[in-house]
């Protein structure tokens, strides 16, 4: 699953972008979002396939892994809050649904390149809110807004795709909704998941550290621009926290890990041909 992406795509809804200004990777970011002030789409849903499928999971993570969950009192008990992870693994998204005993509505990609074909019907099976990687989604903004004003708790990758195993630059979607929001982020580190279905029962953290924000932008134009991305860097930090070091990536203060996770920090989906995926 992904973050929002970031250039506007035409698309109809109860959602309103002003004032736009592009971010330094080149992405567009909205300098705010006008809701309807009922929500548009009900929190929790799909109560019956979402059970069944989440305590499969967790049967699956008995059978097939070692896995620890560390840091669970973390999560808040009640109240709106984004969970932002690493993504190193298709199977991260059921990591997360399956660490919160809360109902989890996830942001993902519109479409699973880095997964294999027979799990593609599962986020839909879930349900969740599509994003067009290298493009944005009003509705799909709408949506999150939706759930954390009824809240909810909604779930993103900042890194936007799985094509390394070290963190690469966070998109500015997490940071763009935690400002939009005003919740607090929950960030959350995944570790081994690459082993599984490579390794007889590999072991798996999945880590959660302490709350972080409410976030705030007052800027406009490239002041806006400037503080999402200073808040994006936050929340990768704190991910970076919670995965071992050499896994840091772009955020390492190792200057050799520092150079090859820039080698492999490049948004795949900015090239013509996979924008929109």
């Amino acid at each position: 699953m992904v973050a929002f992406a970031s250039i506007m795509a035409s698309e109809s809804g109860n959602c309103e972008l002003k004032d736009n200004n592009i971010n330094t990777d080149g992405s567009l970011i909205p300098d705010s979002v006008e809701t309807s002030s009922k929500p548009q789409l009900p929190y929790p849903r799909r109560r019956g396939i979402r059970f069944i499928l989440r305590h499969m999971a967790g049967l699956a993570f008995l059978v097939l892994a070692r896995l620890r969950i560390e840091g669970r009192e973390n999560l808040p008990k009640s109240g709106p809050f984004i969970l932002v992870a690493n993504h190193f693994h298709f199977a991260d998204p059921v990591a997360l649904l399956w660490a919160s005993h809360r109902q989890v509505e996830f942001i993902g990609g519109f479409r699973f390149v880095f997964a294999p074909r027979i799990v593609h019907f599962l986020p839909h099976l879930w349900g969740y809110f599509p994003a067009f990687r290298g493009g944005y989604s009003r509705k799909t903004l709408r949506s999150a807004l939706d759930v954390l004003a009824q809240d909810g708790v909604v779930a993103l990758f900042p890194e936007g795709g799985v094509w390394a195993q070290v963190l690469r630059p966070g998109r500015p979607g997490a940071a763009f909704l935690a400002v939009e929001s005003g919740v607090p982020v929950v960030p959350v580190g995944i570790d081994g998941f690459p082993g599984l279905f490579k390794q007889r029962r590999p072991e798996l953290t999945i880590r959660i550290g302490r709350p972080i924000g409410p976030f705030s932008a007052a800027g406009v134009a490239h002041g806006r621009r400037g503080e999402i991305d200073a808040i994006t860097d936050e929340i990768m930090r704190a991910i970076a926290g919670l995965i071992p070091k050499d896994k840091h990536g772009v955020y390492s203060s190792d200057p050799e890990l520092r150079r090859a996770g820039e080698e492999v920090a490049e948004f795949p989906f900015d090239a013509p041909d996979l924008r929109g995926m």
